[in-house]
């Protein structure tokens, strides 16, 4: 999975914020105070985020509303993923990432791997 372009990462952090739909005028008025992207750029980057599966819309009057189809969680879990495909050793790699971890993260993730294996079925 490749990350998001430095605009695509913005747009997504606006809608990620948002607690409804929002139409392109709104996304960029909210990228306005960091950026100054035209209209334009901003709707074209909307339209390949829909087209990606990263946002849904809804046509309502003569534009689109747009709402983010799936976390940043998401996002960041398929970037992990990435990251691991792309060492020959992924186990190592892993462990690499969890030496890093403080004791909470690894506490939160030992927490997420039991509740993983409790869903899975008797070997």
């Amino acid at each position: 999975m490749r990350g998001f372009g430095e605009l695509e990462a913005a747009i997504m952090e606006v809608v990620w914020a948002a607690d409804a739909p929002l139409p392109v005028r709104e996304v960029t008025n909210r990228l306005r105070p960091g950026r100054e992207p035209a209209f334009t750029t901003v709707q074209t980057v909307m339209d390949i985020l829909y087209r990606k599966g990263w946002v849904d819309r809804e046509l309502q009057g003569r534009g689109y509303r747009y709402w983010a189809k799936a976390g940043r969680e998401d996002y960041v879990a398929g970037l992990m993923a990435s990251a691991l495909q792309a060492s020959p050793d992924r186990a190592a790699a892993l462990a690499r990432f969890v030496e890093g971890m403080d004791q909470a993260e690894i506490d939160e993730l030992r927490a997420a791997l039991a509740a993983a294996r409790a869903d899975e079925p008797p070997p």
